[in-house]
């Protein structure tokens, strides 16, 4: 195995325990380091061939990532195969969808704590605090976040130029 193959197996495999690690699957971050691997869009042929994994999880880990916004479909005029590639913006894309996260969270949080003042359960002390808790949490990464989607406009117009 040359250089090249070397890197390229160790970064695939390296995505996908880092996957792993964000409670995803393997095969997700796979895809995803094979697809910024890649110079060019890859068929789903070729990204099985290349991961060495069956059709059908591929093909439900490619239509989650679409979903997700972090590849995307693209047209080739020599073939009639779906062909993918990274989305231009699959760090801030990949961002977004954790705070979305931490936005549903929030509203978890805000639900629970209305419906306990509502019903005035008993034994709900311990869980009113524990919801204020994790909303206060919660709000206060939503603020995070949207300063550093702030911050990384501008940092990548510059990288951009």
């Amino acid at each position: 195995m040359d250089k090249a193959e070397k890197l390229k197996e160790d970064f695939i495999m390296n995505f996908g325990w880092a996957y792993k690690a964000f409670g995803l699957s393997k095969l997700m971050g796979h895809v995803v380091a094979l697809l910024l691997f890649s110079p060019k869009p890859l068929s789903l042929d070729e990204i099985t061939e290349s991961l060495k994994r069956s059709k059908g999880p591929v093909s439900q880990i490619t239509r989650r990532l679409r979903d997700k916004n972090l590849i995307r479909r693209v047209w080739q005029p020599t073939s009639r195969k779906d062909y993918y590639e990274i989305q231009p913006d699959i760090f801030e894309n990949a961002f977004r969808n954790n705070l979305e996260m931490v936005r549903n969270n929030y509203k978890l949080a805000q639900k629970f704590r209305t419906q306990i003042k509502d019903q005035n359960v008993q034994e709900a002390e311990i869980l009113s605090a524990r919801l204020e808790e994790m909303q206060s949490f919660y709000e206060l990464m939503d603020k995070k976040y949207r300063e550093f989607l702030d911050e990384w406009d501008d940092e990548r117009a510059k990288l951009l130029g």
